[in-house]
């Protein structure tokens, strides 16, 4: 029994953290700072963000797009985000993007728009590999992101919110549901009916009954509620199978630009912003003859053809530009149309053409700050910059060329030789040159930060 009792000589010793001094749990900045949506770690899935660093371009799309009715017959449906600084990809788009369409869905972009607007967002990326080569290829990655979100089970839910809204003068939404969640996920579930003794097929005749969706071809998956033996409520995953199985070409561009968007208008929605970020992925890989058919196409869809897209501008879409890519779809554009619609050659400051500029010194300081702010121990015991000074931080930005990718990633390098040295304090004759970060090359011996400090300077130019 003396086992349980008894204590060693020599207990263990709790070591301070190895960033502890600095006031911080862990290194705050990304070793590889290429932006993952869904990644868990805050330091590379968007979750740390300084908004102020984008405050003028978020400013331009809220009152040029955002804000202007989706009623507005004349309203933009063909916006492009340009990066002018020429240093490398890495200027903060994806950031700006992925916090951009959070704000967009909180609420469907009511308090956005002054409640003139109820639309969802979405950030899709084409293939590497250079697989979207036909705007076919493009639909199908444009419904693989629709299919990994909640969009359509919030549209399912908000359309038998309705009808039971209409079916029962007394129902209470807070009596029962506790939550956004919980009422996607009850509305959606046969369950839910039959334990409150609700009539399924009543409330999906109700549905069917919205003037939207009249029209619609008979085996649309609203329609698989109305079988003779039981009845099965349509989900998300329904839709997923429904695309699945339609024949390649028309008939599936017709379901996105005219089914859907039908589907979406009855739940209320009256329009979508859809981010297209590294667009250049689709061009860089198509024939010249490839680029001109895929933009007739899309200029058919958003503006001339028979969709339902075409004739209300539900789809606002987003190409992300990056330098040289004009030159490549200059062509295609001129010959489809769509540079009579949406210019990418506009001088001046036209209203769909945002201009992502290189960030200044000012916006580097909120940067460094945010990330440090985000894993302080104790926020309110630290300088802001602290361990860094306001000079060590200039050094970063100047040799980073005002890159925010390069800016972060140098200051997980040098926040990590500061830890390696025991060094109190980062001032700018501890944060190395460019030449001595070529020397810090050669005394690597491998691993991950091998690889980051080998090219420095132009590796993380490689992030958007």
């Amino acid at each position: 029994m003396n086992k349980y009792t008894k204590r060693p000589k020599l207990e263990p010793v709790l070591q301070q953290g190895k960033f502890e001094r600095f006031n911080l749990r862990e290194n705050p900045f990304p070793s590889a700072p290429f932006v993952n949506p869904e990644s868990t770690d805050a330091r590379t899935n968007g979750d740390i963000y300084e908004d102020s660093i984008r405050q003028s371009e978020f400013a331009w799309i809220k009152e040029n797009f955002l804000e202007v009715p989706q009623s507005d017959p004349n309203h933009l449906r063909l916006g492009y985000i340009m990066d002018t600084s020429y240093v490398g990809r890495g200027n903060g788009k994806s950031a700006f993007l992925i916090n951009l369409q959070k704000q967009i869905n909180r609420d469907f972009c009511l308090t956005l728009s002054n409640e003139l607007n109820k639309c969802f967002a979405l950030t899709l990326v084409p293939e590497p590999s250079g697989k979207t080569k036909t705007f076919e290829n493009f639909v199908d990655i444009l419904m693989s992101y629709i299919f990994q979100s909640t969009i359509l089970d919030d549209a399912l839910a908000s359309l038998r919110l309705d009808a039971i809204l209409s079916l029962e003068k007394d129902f209470s939404i807070e009596a029962n549901f506790t939550g956004e969640n919980d009422l996607r996920e009850k509305l959606n579930s046969l369950d839910w009916y039959s334990q409150t003794r609700r009539d399924f097929r009543q409330v999906n005749q109700q549905v069917l009954s919205n003037s939207f969706l009249q029209n619609l071809p008979p085996d649309f998956p609203l329609y698989y509620s109305n079988g003779p033996l039981f009845p099965k409520i349509t989900t998300q995953s329904s839709f997923m199978e429904y695309y699945q199985m339609l024949k390649r070409g028309r008939p599936k561009i017709e379901f996105v630009f005219s089914h859907l968007v039908n589907l979406f208008l009855a739940a209320g929605f009256t329009g979508a912003y859809i981010f297209v970020d590294d667009f250049e992925r689709i061009p860089d890989f198509q024939t010249q003859r490839q680029r001109r058919d895929f933009a007739l196409e899309l200029r058919t869809c958003l503006y001339d053809g028979l969709y339902t897209n075409a004739r209300i501008g539900f789809y606002n879409f987003f190409f992300v530009i990056h330098p040289g890519v004009v030159s490549l779809i200059q062509e295609a554009w001129g010959q489809s149309g769509i540079e009579q619609r949406a210019s990418i050659f506009s001088k001046g400051t036209p209203k769909h053409i945002i201009r992502f500029e290189k960030i200044r010194l000012e916006h580097a300081y909120a940067l460094v700050q945010k990330y440090l702010h985000e894993y302080r121990i104790d926020p309110t015991s630290s300088d802001d910059l602290s361990p860094f000074t306001k000079k060590a931080v200039a050094k970063i930005a100047e040799l980073s060329e005002f890159n925010a990718a390069k800016i972060l990633q140098m200051a997980y390098e040098v926040l990590e030789r500061a830890v390696s040295q025991n060094i109190e304090q980062i001032d700018a004759s501890f944060v190395p040159s460019s030449d001595e970060i070529l020397t810090l090359e050669q005394e690597k011996t491998g691993g991950i930060h091998d690889a980051l400090t080998k090219d420095l300077l132009q590796e993380a130019g490689q992030v958007g």
